[in-house]
């Protein structure tokens, strides 16, 4: 999701990549619309309130997905409520506006601009006087010195997790007074606005063991609206308390706690009361929708044909809920049971009346990987089948028109609506079109009705839910067999190969060497799998079966059909994904290309199956950044041979790339004209899309729970959140309208 990270190899077969030749594409044709100015396609949702009316204290219970390992974000397990921990007590030059757009903070800058490019590029920071630390020092030259060493690379005792545009510093001096910051840089660099964002004091940064240790626990210097004053991983709350040194807009919120909460428990949470806010599902929101329904929904469930109805429902409950069926059997023990369960779903739904949802789009994206290192997708000609055979439109109105959100599918891989650099550029590899699908795949040999090689099949999961069954199958290959290899040398051989390269790619992960941890420091794309708890778009549900059987018309090469392994999570909460796949392979079906599903566990899927190459087909999801040319150019960068041999992929994961993509995120990265840099990203993009490595699908549907009078706060769309304006409503006032809950 995410975030957001991978070293040598011992064994990897050689990747395939698209030459110059093969990207003859219409790239001018593809960036015509770079000159528009282009709008989120969703507002925030967050019942904006004037601080006038947004009551003074109280405490806002916010559910988080866990309490940190670390509160130093730029380590590698540094997680969503790292983040929402550093927005909040921490100095941030730049913030995001509701375009997704970095804006100069001013509670902490006064002006931050390039001052001199000759001989080197200069950038001066004028900082507001009355910018301190919660100890009472100035914010000041040294902060910005200490965290530059730190992440600069150079130190091999700090233990970082990127240091990107921090390795291009030449010096960082004081100006002119202790106001001003001046920051040489040894080589141009367009997003230097990226940096120090957060800026954590030299007491963090100034040594190895402060930085590697003394911040993973405990911020005790801080400078934002609010403190951290306790770390509780007993009670998996962290509490943050009003600044009293807060120099800015005093926070109207008294407190800040931060709940872990699992996502399946979020209702349960907030019809108790234990929560005010809350990222949920979207089976979530059905529940809340229900609740706002006229009181009496069970009503139906009563009288002798509702009695019948509820001892047939109550087996089924008292059977899951571990009661024998003797006891199910009896129909009035199952009455009594099912009158204490509706009474509880009742006012549960009373509770949940106090709440509404709030939808924006996350400013992140879904996308369908395909896997080019080996295999039929090893030909662009394959993969570019694959992509014409999809239905974009389709797949993003399936996911996102229930929810009342826009339909409209990705066109970029490096921005997203509203964005400065975004631009429509699917045209570089075309809409959906059958025949010309059909067309590719002819083209690469690929035949319909050709001689087939006796399979084997299998319809099981992989993962808890398939152990069973993998105890029966010879070499438990995940649930699926490759297609063709009936020898039992090869599937060892095969299954060895996979187990070596999945070792390694776990090691080079959890090393978080530049890994996708730098990408989204929200934190859902991190290495506790990509993203996690399952907004749609995320995870396959539970309980998804593979696709059996072939397809009609289906193609064969060499005696193998066209056969993908389609491999996806099998976490709970993942329900919209299921759909999403299940519509894949059924577009995919019509061009003659079968799917065989595979699923497997939430904490294996990223590290063991997306890093470590073990799929054809597989849906995860990137975010979108301010600073393209920097985050997103280990995504799409060309794939390297290490020294040894391996193959050093960054967070390619595709293993797709080509050397004009890699240039074009150079010349990015190096120009000052922003106009210029917005241009050679879209042209990077169009690249990318001709290369057909990844297909983006639609925009991941963001959804908050809220309580009723909470405001200035809930689908915050791309924009940093104001911390200190959040706050619960004056009894009488009235919140202003929201741009979430008018989106179409």
């Amino acid at each position: 999701m995410s975030y957001d990270g991978l070293g040598p190899r011992a064994v990897m077969r050689s990747v395939a990549f698209l030459t110059a030749g093969a990207l003859a594409v219409p790239l001018l044709a593809a960036c015509s619309s770079e000159d528009e100015a282009s709008k989120p396609l969703a507002g925030q949702d967050i019942a904006p309130a004037a601080r006038s009316v947004v009551a003074d204290g109280g405490t806002l219970h916010w559910a988080v997905d866990a309490v940190p390992e670390t509160l130093n974000t730029f380590q590698s397990d540094a997680d969503a409520t790292t983040t929402r921990v550093a927005q909040a007590v921490l100095p941030s030059m730049f913030r995001l506006d509701a375009n997704g757009r970095p804006q100069r903070n001013p509670d902490f800058l006064e002006s931050a601009k390039v001052v001199d490019t000759e001989p080197r590029q200069v950038v001066l920071y004028r900082l507001n006087q009355q910018a301190v630390w919660s100890d009472g020092r100035e914010i000041g030259a040294a902060d910005f010195a200490a965290q530059w060493r730190a992440l600069s690379g150079k130190d091999s005792a700090y233990w970082t997790a990127r240091n990107a545009g921090y390795d291009r510093i030449e010096k960082i001096e004081r100006g002119d007074n202790d106001l001003e910051v001046r920051v040489t840089f040894a080589r141009p660099y367009a997003d230097w606005r990226s940096l120090f964002s957060p800026l954590y004091p030299k007491d963090v940064m100034g040594t190895p063991d402060a930085f590697n240790d003394g911040a993973r626990r405990k911020l005790t210097v801080t400078a934002g609206p609010f403190a951290v004053k306790t770390v509780d991983r007993k009670n998996a709350q962290i509490t943050l308390a009003r600044n009293p040194r807060w120099w800015g807009q005093p926070a109207k919120l008294s407190e800040i706690v931060l709940n872990a909460v699992p996502r399946e428990k979020r209702a349960a949470a907030l019809a108790a009361g234990t929560v005010d806010l809350a990222e949920i599902d979207s089976t979530d929101v059905q529940s809340i929708a229900l609740a706002a329904r006229a009181k009496g929904a069970g009503a139906p469930l009563q009288g002798p044909a509702g009695g019948r109805t509820a001892a047939k429902a109550l087996r089924s409950w008292a059977l899951v809920h571990g009661s024998d069926e003797d006891a199910a059997d009896d129909e009035i023990h199952a009455r009594k049971k099912l009158t204490t369960a509706i009474a509880r779903w009742e006012a549960q739904q009373d509770a949940l009346r106090g709440f509404e949802v709030r939808k924006s789009l996350e400013p992140a994206y879904t996308q369908l990987a395909l896997n080019g290192s080996d295999g039929p997708l090893a030909d662009e000609r394959v993969r570019r089948a694959v992509a014409r055979a999809l239905d974009r439109k389709e797949l993003a109105k399936l996911v996102l028109k229930p929810l009342g959100l826009p339909t409209v599918p990705v066109g970029s891989h490096l921005a997203l609506s509203g964005q400065a650099a975004y631009a429509d550029n699917s045209g570089a590899l075309g809409g959906q079109d059958t025949a010309e699908a059909q067309a590719l795949l002819a083209s690469a040999g690929w035949v319909p009705g050709g001689p087939v090689k006796e399979q084997k099949k299998a319809e099981k999961a992989a993962g808890a839910e398939g152990e069973k069954a993998d105890d029966e199958s010879p070499g438990g290959d995940d649930g699926t067999y490759v297609v063709g290899e009936d020898n039992e040398d090869n599937k060892a051989h095969r299954d060895a190969d996979r187990e070596q390269k999945r070792d390694h790619h776990r090691e080079q992960y959890e090393k978080g060497d530049e890994g996708p941890r730098h990408l989204a420091q929200d934190g859902k794309y991190n290495d506790k799998h990509l993203p996690q708890g399952g907004a749609p778009g995320a995870y396959a549900p539970k309980g998804t079966a593979a696709p059996a059987g072939a397809a009609a018309a289906s193609l064969a090469k060499d005696g193998k059909p066209l056969t993908l392994r389609f491999v996806l999570p099998s976490g709970a909460g993942s329900a919209s994904l299921r759909t999403v796949a299940d519509r894949v392979s059924r577009m995919l079906e019509r061009v003659g290309i079968r799917t065989e599903v595979t699923k497997v566990p939430d904490e294996s899927y990223f590290k063991d199956y997306i890093a470590a190459g073990q799929f054809d087909l597989a849906l995860y999801s990137w975010p979108a950044t301010a600073f393209p040319a920097t985050d997103a150019r280990p995504i799409y960068a060309k794939p390297v041979p290490a020294a040894d041999g391996s193959l050093t992929v960054e967070q390619n994961y595709t293993r797709v790339g080509t050397d004009q993509v890699d240039q074009l995120f150079d010349q990015a990265i190096a120009t000052l004209d922003e106009d210029e840099e917005n241009s050679l990203i879209r042209k990077a993009d169009a690249r990318i899309w001709a290369a057909a490595g990844s297909i983006p699908l639609y925009q991941r549907p963001q959804l908050t729970a809220a309580r009723k009078n909470v405001v200035n706060a809930g689908a915050f769309g791309f924009q940093t959140p104001v911390y200190e304006d959040m706050g619960f409503l004056k009894k009488g006032a009235a919140a202003g309208p929201s741009a979430g809950h008018s989106a179409k």
